[in-house]
């Protein structure tokens, strides 16, 4: 990626980092000192979406710091499992990594709402409640306890509800199936009578195969084609409705963090919002074209029943009751995300969801 570029959209995709900091490149580099960082990928390097904005990240502040600022990313299992990556930066072993918060719920599930929650924000109602409603000083605060500075390092948008060897008609059918999903989520299916495993992305493919699993959610059409589970399993169910906009983060060290010149800062702030932007538009634009592929293929597209998706909603929001109860992170995180989930899911039901709807439509009917 091109130096000019990157000052020419740095304005555009730094958010509220100051324009004046960003552009003043060469001014920096002249004054900075070197640094070499390490940042462990929680992702496969095959996924060039999701492990891909960590390397733009990456190329990002090398750029912009004329190559003083270098970080080398490494993918999931070259430095340490991809569900460790949390782990490694709290203990010091890499400077920085690229993971997602949900992978962590065991050591508290309140990291969950860093990257989604079921039946939660979508991408753009995510991104404003880090921006606008608290969120990004909620979850700076939460990362504390592990030594971590967290920035927002790209989205997914709404996933996919996964691939199963047969079809989901009832909720007695989650009963005794063996599912990988991640997080939270997880805790879910388990009051459904799932058995929920969680495991790393490049993991998926031998656990299906070989029958450990039953059934299996990853992201979405375009890395779900790659990673073959149209092979295995016939059924591809949505929408995934635990993780409607679900965020992925660069988790810095924080002492680390603390070290950087405020211009470093700057530039580390600009490459996550780049990132950001990247991973979800890039995501929008290769996912048609794979489930279309997908389905011509023999695939079997496959709504969620209502009554599942009912189910799902009440055992979810009965699980946030009892966080709450028994975890006062849980609890002081949940409810400023919730009062701004409503809110914002009212505004969306005025206009973008009406308008989404109508254009749904149309397009039905073969009139677009």
């Amino acid at each position: 990626m091109q130096r000019r570029k990157f000052l020419r959209t740095a304005a555009l995709g730094a958010g509220g980092v100051a324009s004046g900091s960003t552009l003043a490149a060469p001014a920096i580099a002249q004054s900075m000192p070197e640094l070499k960082w390490r940042m462990a990928s929680s992702f496969p390097k095959s996924l060039d979406t999701i492990y891909g904005a960590g390397e733009v990240f990456a190329r990002y502040i090398d750029e912009m710091t004329d190559h003083k600022f270098n970080v080398r990313i490494f993918a999931s299992g070259e430095i340490v499992p991809g569900l460790q990556v949390l782990d490694a930066v709290q203990n010091g072993t890499v400077e920085m990594g690229h993971s997602a918060g949900t992978y962590y719920v065991g050591k508290d599930p309140t990291l969950a709402i860093d990257t989604a929650l079921p039946f939660g924000t979508n991408a753009r109602q995510q991104e404003a409640w880090m921006k606008w409603g608290g969120g990004r000083e909620l979850i700076q605060d939460l990362y504390k306890d592990y030594n971590i500075h967290p920035l927002p390092c790209g989205n997914t948008g709404a996933q996919m509800g996964g691939w199963f060897r047969k079809e989901i008609k009832s909720v007695d059918d989650l009963k005794g199936l063996k599912f990988r999903i991640a997080g939270i989520a997880g805790q879910v299916i388990n009051k459904l009578g799932g058995v929920a495993q969680q495991i790393a992305g490049g993991d998926i493919y031998p656990a299906l195969e070989k029958g450990t699993i039953d059934a299996a959610e990853w992201i979405g059409p375009y890395d779900d084609q790659k990673l073959g589970f149209n092979k295995i399993a016939p059924y591809y169910l949505y929408p995934g409705w635990w993780e409607g906009g679900p965020q992925t983060t660069a988790m810095i060290s924080l002492s680390k963090w603390n070290e950087l010149p405020k211009n470093y800062k700057a530039v580390v702030e600009a490459a996550s919002a780049y990132a950001q932007n990247w991973m979800l538009s890039k995501y929008d634009a290769e996912n048609p074209k794979a489930l279309r592929e997908l389905v011509a293929g023999g695939t079997k597209l496959v709504a969620f029943p209502q009554p599942v998706m009912e189910a799902a909603f009440i055992a979810a929001t009965e699980l946030y009751n009892e966080l709450s109860a028994k975890n006062p992170k849980f609890k002081k995180v949940y409810e400023n995300w919730r009062l701004f989930r409503n809110e914002e899911i009212l505004w969306f039901r005025v206009c973008e969801g009406s308008f989404d709807n109508f254009m749904a439509r149309q397009s039905a009917a073969g009139k677009l």
